[in-house]
């Protein structure tokens, strides 16, 4: 049996629906909809409820639901923008439906005393709460107008096209599912152990969920048809990563025993001794190095935990054995610090570095180059113009990817062809400061073996996070006046570069004016990501040698460099960032031995949601605790980055409702893992072409 005769056997395409012509199946397929099946399975994202009328005394802003009054009032109301008011009440309370776009038709048909049934979303107004342009039609005078027998889907949709549209093509093809089939994919023997109900019941359920529907399970997601499809979403996802661990694996890698040739001296000229976290994870490591396929390790580790140690270690191990070891970072800033690090820890011991990032050119470049193809250059460091075409390594033995999620999947899988003659895999390290709750390593991160550094070296001093309005901006210039007074050098930190009204940030270049006026005593600099990379770098430098008392900077710092001596940090704007960046940015403070302060200035009045994320912050910083909070707020694209969201992004399944799915997927993927053509199927039916990233 083909993948293809396994996978929409029998399914039509969508061209055969009533109404659907060439115009409309060219919307349908930027929604991956060319074939009958496709469109089953496009399933609802939520739920209207319609089935009720809600009296308007009871409404509270947010609520979506169904009204029905007598109009008080109609206005044309003159202003910024040409708006009609109409008052509705109902005997319980009024409110105000507002019409930017509007007819002489509609004016009239909105006149005062008729009556009214309307759906929308209630927000607050100017006066009291509204409806914006709420669907609505006359209702019969005795209020006996039908409403909605069932819960109305709501379905993801692309430009052109109409909820209504699709509903209907969607009642077309449970027409046909009712002769036709769709394939059930999980053996029954799954589907008897996990009580997982029959695929083509769950499907009927969710588009059309009958009258006695259990609405609350449903609007919640936790339905047992939803968490049926769920399940079957999560484990494709799942299948999709263990194929990508297959494909980078299968050519082997080179065997790297350890020698402690290089590792001993190395170890005995550090100023410290390496945590049990650190020794427990490079042992790992090592162990990995030495088999002959290639390792696919995260390494997850707070600020400052000392990732960058166990990355030294495992570079030392590949050029024991011969080969070239490559460390890559997100920005040139952190790759320069890299630079920096190793160039002080391996030229002692007679190791040869390269650098290369989009400054290095000329001579300089070419140099650079030459040094990597020759095998001269043992240790590599550089951003992602490691990537590039004309980067040649003589025997590449291991890649050391730093803030993983900062580089796509391609980006990553496609170091293996830089490996001795495209034949054998360089192992593959990978680290991040972003702690990533468990749910979400096991399923964005399914491809890799996971490490975690849970402790930091002695000396560092817990960071005291104060939340602060500001309205009280000069309590905090006072702060870092005191700070930097004692010696000490302080981040100011701003989320937007040039004034924005609508955001109401503080700009950097706005407040680095500020400040000089405010602290003339000080040396006051400005780095930010528009700056050439040349400036940046120079001004992080003279930061980190103490030439500076301040720097004043954007988010560009929150993977950077170290300086023991900056003691203090303030954020501007906080709530306009995910928490586990603020913990990223925090993070730069507390190195050294003094008392460190994080300042969050916010700007008043903070949402419910915002008091509860910034409370958060303050209360622990522990960085997984955060991560789980930053996942339950904001969702998992925001926390991988936006280079990896493509593979995170869901029709049903949710990672953080259905995350105790994730250990029983874990189990499916084993017990399929000799069936391919059923794997294939399932990721075929979930991802279409979107499991591109498995093919690199």
């Amino acid at each position: 049996m083909s993948v293809s005769s396994s996978y929409g056997a029998g399914s039509p395409a969508v061209t055969a629906l009533k109404g659907v012509g060439a115009a409309l199946s060219v919307k349908l397929e930027r929604l991956g909809i060319s074939t009958i099946q496709d469109l089953l399975f496009h399933l609802p994202t939520r739920y209207q409820d319609r089935t009720r009328i809600v009296p308007i005394g009871s409404l509270r802003p947010g609520d979506e639901c169904v009204i029905q009054g007598t109009i008080l009032a109609s206005d044309i109301q003159m202003g910024r923008r040409r708006s009609l008011l109409c008052r509705i009440q109902d005997g319980t309370g009024t409110l105000t439906l507002r019409f930017f776009h509007f007819s002489a038709a509609q004016k009239n048909a909105l006149a005062v005393g008729n009556e009214l049934r309307c759906f929308s979303e209630v927000r607050p107004g100017p006066a009291g709460l509204e409806m914006v342009h709420p669907e609505y039609r006359a209702s019969a005078a005795d209020g006996l107008t039908p409403v909605e027998e069932s819960l109305t889907p709501i379905y993801p949709m692309t430009e052109g096209l109409q909820q209504a549209r699709v509903r209907t093509l969607v009642q077309q093809s449970l027409a046909w599912l009712e002769t036709g089939s769709v394939s059930e994919l999980l053996p029954e023997s799954v589907r008897r152990q996990w009580r997982l109900p029959e695929l083509k019941d769950s499907l009927i359920y969710l588009h059309a969920p009958p009258v006695d529907a259990d609405q609350h399970l449903l609007l919640e997601g936790l339905h047992p048809a939803q968490r049926r499809l769920a399940f079957e979403e999560l484990l494709a996802h799942h299948l999709t990563l263990l194929q990508l661990r297959h494909k980078v694996q299968e050519h082997g890698a080179p065997v790297l025993p350890p020698s402690q040739q290089l590792t001993e001296p190395f170890l005995a000229q550090l100023p410290f001794s390496l945590t049990n976290a650190q020794q427990r994870v490079s042992q790992e490591v090592s162990a990995d190095l030495e088999k002959s396929i290639p390792m696919l390790r995260l390494v997850q580790g707070d600020v400052g935990s000392g990732k960058t140690m166990v990355a030294a270690l495992a570079a030392l191990q590949a050029v024991e054995n011969g080969l070239q070891a490559a460390i890559m970072a997100p920005t040139e800033i952190l790759a320069e610090q890299h630079f920096i690090n190793f160039s002080q820890w391996m030229e002692p011991l007679g190791i040869k570095l390269a650098w290369l990032a989009g400054k290095v050119k000329g001579k300089q470049r070419v140099t650079q180059l030459a040094a990597i193809a020759d095998g001269s250059a043992q240790i590599v460091i550089g951003t992602h113009a490691l990537f590039q075409e004309e980067v040649r390594f003589y025997n590449l033995g291991l890649a050391v990817i730093d803030e993983q999620h900062r580089f796509g999947v391609h980006q990553r899988l496609s170091l293996r062809e830089k490996g001795q003659d495209g034949k054998r895999s360089p192992h593959q390290l990978i680290m991040t400061a972003t702690p990533i709750p468990r749910t979400l390593t096991m399923s964005a991160y399914a491809d890799l073996d996971c490490s975690i550094i849970d402790e930091l070296p002695p000396g560092r001093t817990p960071v005291n996070t104060v939340v602060i309005a500001d309205s009280r901006r000069d309590q905090v210039v006072d702060r870092v006046r005191a700070a930097c007074a004692e010696g000490r050098q302080v981040y100011w930190v701003c989320t937007l570069i040039e004034e924005s009204e609508a955001l109401q940030c503080q700009a950097a270049e706005v407040a680095e004016t500020m400040l000089q006026e405010l602290l003339p005593e000080l040396r006051i600099a400005l780095v930010h990501g528009r700056m050439k990379a040349k400036e940046k770098s120079e001004v992080m430098q003279r930061f980190k040698a103490a030439e500076l008392d301040l720097l004043v900077a954007t988010t560009v710092i929150e993977v950077g460099v170290d300086v023991p001596n900056a003691s203090v940090m303030i954020i501007e704007n906080p709530e306009r960032l995910g928490l586990s960046q603020l913990h990223q940015l925090r993070g730069r403070v507390g190195r050294g031995s003094v008392e460190s302060f994080c300042v969050l200035m916010y700007h008043a009045p903070l949402s419910k949601q915002g008091r509860e994320r910034l409370a958060v912050v303050r209360e622990t910083t522990d960085g997984f605790r955060i991560a789980e909070k930053d996942l339950e707020l904001r969702g998992p694209g925001e926390i991988l980055g936006t280079r990896q969201t493509g593979m995170m992004q869901f029709r049903i399944a949710d990672l953080q409702r259905d995350s105790d799915l994730l250990s029983r997927v874990q189990q499916v993927a084993t017990q399929l893992a000799d069936q391919p053509v059923v794997m294939e199927a399932v990721v075929r039916r979930w991802l279409g072409h979107h499991d591109e990233y498995g093919h690199v």
